[in-house]
């Protein structure tokens, strides 16, 4: 089937794959759901789980730490209404999956549940990499770091310090369903940072650039992504910071720079579609589906089927195909993010957004790749058109409250706008507002969608997920900007 192991990759074999030590096949697997729906209930599924992740750490020209570590699991879930029983272990001897199965099934009470016929099922191979990441040597990504610290460097005297990261995980899974489905995927991952820190005349700014995504070490062969790029764009920041000044206060309007910028969407809007949210009633958008919450400029999607990018899955952690949802349209609410639970709720089909941490979590809705689609003006209008402004270049932290929207986000590169021109940097600001406000507020929107270069994490009710954000240049007419210049 799709993206399954060749021989080249075989030390990274899942004991539970074809030929392992501790194999689940189709009909291993219908047994232990069996058992799960022993007791009753309505739905019964088995999460196996095979991961390997490991990092460098170069800090002043010295690997200062390394790390290498292997995860590996069995959850079985028993669904009951709303209610689910979860239980997962550690060890794959047979007893100890049929007790955790007996355990997940103490959800449930009443006569035994049927399970379909299990059959393995193709899928999308949207992230096939030539060579897992790791499966090269330490070495080479060790030079990587090194070649990183050098063209820091070299690239401006003022440099005092660099940070170089390299951090890299294989996952394969499998999932089986009590109502007959089965199957397996194999998901690389690597994630690239420099942080490059300046100063002068007592002065002290950094700067950071990264990337990464499904892929493996080809990544750095394209345009603008090798170590050296990355050290550069660094740099770059942080010599830029080093002449900022402190930031205006008050309400103006803020134009939101391609790509990146996205992250503000995926936390002030993003969270409030999914719809556990929003069957619980605590969304902002909760009962709003076909009124209009954003500007008509607005078109919001959630891509799970983007090729290689951070966010994207073949399948999600229920076994369901990564699909491409349509949550705003027109400015319009047409849809939440869906997992299996979700989707029962509102009568509809999952949209493959069921995510999970590992195999010691219940899945979530949780979104992949959340974009804010193109517009029709030209970015360097967009610029021109503002009399006096924020220009969001990178953004840092943030914090949101799900139920109202209202949020705080530090920026790390902003610029002035001044009469249609990019002027000063700033230095120390904050967007503060709420998410569906500023997106009624959006009055023009660039033709130059940008996709993340893979650098995000999402962190829900304790779990942490890989996610990619994307969107055009965007221009808010009125945005509360928190700085230190009041009145300037």
């Amino acid at each position: 089937m799709s993206n399954t192991l060749d021989a080249s990759t075989a030390p990274l074999r899942a004991p539970f794959a074809p030929g392992g030590p501790y194999e689940i096949d189709p009909e291993r697997a219908r047994k232990l759901l069996e058992i799960a729906l022993r007791r009753g209930g309505d739905h019964a599924d088995l999460f196996a789980e095979f991961a390997l992740g490991a990092s460098l750490v170069l800090d002043e020209g010295i690997v200062k730490s390394a790390s290498r570590g292997v995860s590996l699991g069995v959850g079985i879930r028993v669904r009951r209404g709303y209610a689910a029983g979860y239980a997962y272990t550690e060890d794959l001897e047979w007893p100890s999956l049929v007790r955790c199965a007996e355990t997940a099934a103490q959800i449930a009470e009443g006569e035994a549940l049927a399970v379909a016929a299990i059959t393995e099922r193709a899928h999308p191979d949207r992230y096939r990499v030539e060579l897992p990441s790791v499966l090269a040597a330490g070495t080479l990504k060790r030079t990587m770091l090194l070649e990183a610290d050098r063209a820091a460097r070299a690239a401006d005297s003022r440099v005092q310090r660099v940070e170089a990261s390299f951090a890299e995980s294989f996952r394969e899974i499998l999932v089986a369903t009590s109502d007959g489905r089965f199957v397996r995927d194999v998901q690389p991952m690597i994630r690239f940072g420099v942080r490059a820190i300046a100063e002068h005349d007592g002065r002290r700014q950094a700067g950071s650039s990264g990337g990464g995504g499904r892929k493996g070490l080809e990544y750095f062969s394209e345009p603008g992504k090798s170590p050296e790029d990355h050290a550069r764009e660094s740099v770059r920041v942080a010599i830029a910071m080093l002449d900022a000044r402190e930031a205006p206060a008050g309400e103006m309007e803020v134009v939101l720079a391609p790509g990146d910028s996205g992250i503000l969407l995926h936390e002030a809007v993003g969270h409030g579609l999914e719809a556990d949210f929003n069957r619980k009633g605590t969304s902002n958008y909760s009962g709003r589906i076909g009124t209009p919450v954003a500007s008509s400029l607005c078109t919001v999607v959630d891509r799970g089927d983007l090729d290689h990018n951070r966010g994207s899955i073949n399948v999600d952690d229920e076994g369901n195909v990564g699909t491409s949802a349509t949550l705003i349209e027109g400015g319009t609410l047409r849809g939440y993010l869906h997992d299996e639970l979700s989707a029962k709720h509102y009568g509809l089909a999952p949209s493959g957004n069921g995510r999970r941490e590992s195999f010691r979590c219940a899945p979530l809705p949780r979104m992949t790749n959340t974009l804010l689609l193109a517009g029709p003006h030209d970015p360097a209008e967009i610029i021109k058109s503002v009399k006096r402004g924020v220009y969001a270049q990178r953004f840092g932290g943030g914090q949101v409250d799900i139920a109202s929207g209202d949020f705080v986000f530090s920026i790390s590169e902003a610029y002035l706008i001044e009469d249609g021109k990019l002027t000063a940097p700033l230095k120390d600001v904050n967007l503060i507002g709420n998410g569906p406000d500023a997106l009624g507020k959006v009055t023009m929107l660039g033709n130059d969608l940008q996709v993340s270069d893979g650098i995000w994490t999402c962190g829900k009710d304790g779990q942490s997920v890989p996610v990619g954000v994307g969107c055009p240049t965007i221009k808010i007419s009125a945005m509360t900007v928190g700085g230190t210049a009041i009145g300037k």
